[in-house]
């Protein structure tokens, strides 16, 4: 079963209910970084271990998380080096009504300072179990930044 969410625009980024945001330094340059992101996107399962497939499409991306969870998603910014961010279109995950995520990269001594927001509207079970998912969204960030860095630098 799929469901299509709400589209909203970037500015959802710092008005959505639930908003959760992580960051993370890396000794990769911010370009290299941003080209991991937005250009490889097949490169994703390399360094994202939730993610099984990740393949671009026209106007954005498709992406199977390990599990079965699938989003079909838009492309809303890719100014390098800067902000890469896509909102989800469709997914098979019940209970989202809006969903974006951006990362956005600064420089950092030698290397990149990540952040990434995670902003989404949803039922209100939803919203309440995003939240409660929080520690191992972040725990999922962590990892997949150190394994990019590690990636990025061999």
């Amino acid at each position: 079963m799929t469901h299509r969410l709400r589209p909203v625009g970037l500015d959802f980024v710092e008005t959505a209910p639930v908003r959760l945001v992580f960051a993370r330094e890396m000794t990769a340059a911010p370009d290299a970084v941003f080209r991991a992101l937005a250009e490889d996107v097949p490169g994703w399962p390399r360094w994202f271990s939730a993610v099984a497939s990740a393949r671009a499409t026209e106007d954005g991306r498709e992406i199977r998380l390990r599990g079965g969870t699938r989003f079909e998603e838009s492309v809303l910014a890719a100014n390098a080096p800067e902000v890469y961010a896509y909102r989800v279109d469709v997914t098979n995950v019940p209970g989202p009504r809006a969903w974006i995520e951006e990362w956005r990269l600064s420089p950092a001594g030698n290397g990149t300072r990540v952040r990434m927001t995670f902003a989404i509207d949803g039922t209100a079970p939803f919203r309440f179990l995003f939240g409660l998912a929080r520690a191992g969204t972040g725990r999922a960030f962590r990892d997949a930044v150190r394994t990019l860095d590690r990636h990025l630098a061999g």
